[in-house]
């Protein structure tokens, strides 16, 4: 019960972050301000969570954690209770924002709880568990708020968003026992593992890894109506598959970690470039790509899990602050890749767009394989230097 309480909590943390994507016509008609001015609230909320996630990490990292998850859900049932009632832009965004500190707060301290209070001790699946609230937002909760704006009221949607957040909130006091951080790890010891190169190393292929899946799923549905003549319902419908089969393709990676974290990690970059390769050459051709929308949804599941996973062996004596970095530089990602996959569409035409995110996992392909064969040069120099063995890469 304790990792489903933390899925909601994530579940509810991307239904806030993502699902005002689809209403922001309602808000910008609402707060009577332009609809690129309304976008300061998606934009506004990436940028806070990868500027100061790893600081917010450093500076929680002595509470409680349970204080820390049940704090962070409190804040954005306010803030999605706000989002509900005020009349005012800047309100609205001062409410974006204060959420946005605690989004990788809330991240980072929930995939090392669920590794703490998994009985298996298998941290692949524990992280599974807490990303499939990840998943499960996209399916479902941002289609749901989307709904209700259109179908009932925006206030309601955003009720929905504060009554998920204070759902899970009671769940963290009810079923999560005090956690209190007893280790105390050092500000500057949680700070030590950017000092080795290969964490920049597997910082860099995490971006690229995110860059190269947002600069394409980012414009889903302008690739679906301009290549594959989808109209607006037939979108829908993909999004809603794309959204289903990720929460079956993050349990199915989990497994594969299971069995090899290396290859997994190698294979990838691989799979992406497979799949954007597919969905070129395919794109134009509308019962083929019904399929391919399905096997794109499989790879781009993996994402979340093979990353975090692969950053996480860097970060192995500072768990939570590995898993800030995680969040942060993800969302560089998403930011990266959105900006370059617009570039391309200004500048080459929707059709062009998978390469994009081919170029980005050829990236990562690349620095993936930098950061193993500093691993290796590491391991013969440690040989050669004591009996001791290197850790196994």
């Amino acid at each position: 019960m304790s990792l489903l309480t933390l899925a909601l909590g994530v579940f509810g943390i991307i239904t806030t972050e993502m699902g005002i994507v689809g209403v922001l016509p309602q808000i910008a008609a609402r707060l009577d301000v332009s609809t690129s001015m309304a976008g300061l609230l998606v934009g506004s909320f990436a940028f806070v969570v990868a500027a100061f996630g790893p600081f917010m990490t450093l500076a929680a990292s002595r509470i409680d954690r349970r204080t820390v998850l049940a704090a962070t859900m409190a804040v954005f049932a306010v803030s999605n209770a706000v989002y509900a009632l005020t009349a005012y832009f800047e309100v609205m965004l001062a409410f974006r924002i204060i959420p946005a500190l605690l989004h990788p707060v809330f991240f980072s301290v929930a995939l090392a709880a669920a590794v703490r209070l998994s009985p298996a001790s298998d941290p692949a699946r524990a992280a599974a568990r807490v990303f499939a609230g990840v998943t499960v937002g996209f399916a479902f909760g941002v289609p749901v708020t989307s709904y209700l704006a259109g179908h009932v009221t925006l206030q309601a949607a955003f009720w929905f968003g504060a009554a998920v957040s204070l759902v899970a909130f009671i769940g963290i006091l009810c079923f999560l026992p005090a956690m209190p951080a007893d280790e105390r790890i050092s500000y500057r010891a949680q700070l030590g593992v950017l000092r080795s190169p290969g964490m920049w190393l597997s910082i860099l292929s995490v971006i690229c890894v995110f860059a190269a899946m947002f600069s394409v799923y980012g414009y889903f549905a302008e690739y679906l109506g301009a290549v594959t003549a989808m109209n607006e319902s037939w979108v829908s419908a993909m999004l809603l598959v794309f959204g289903i089969v990720m929460i079956f393709g993050n349990f199915a990676f989990a497994a594969v970690l299971r069995s090899g974290v290396v290859r997994t990690v190698l294979a990838y970059p691989v799979l992406c470039l497979a799949v954007f390769a597919l969905v070129f050459a395919l794109g134009p051709r509308f019962a083929p790509m019904i399929a391919v929308v399905a096997l794109w949804a499989a790879v781009h599941s993996g994402g979340l899990i093979v990353c975090q996973t692969w950053l996480g062996r860097d970060a192995r004596d500072a768990p939570e602050f590995g898993n800030a970095l995680f969040v942060s530089f993800s969302n560089l990602g998403i930011t990266v890749g959105t900006g370059v996959g617009g570039w391309t569409l200004a500048a080459f035409g929707t059709r062009l767009l998978p390469w994009t995110g081919a170029a980005f996992a050829l990236a990562a392909g690349a620095a993936i394989l930098a950061r193993l064969a500093l691993a290796k040069r590491t391991q013969v120099r440690a040989g050669a230097e004591s009996t001791e063995p290197a850790p196994a890469w």
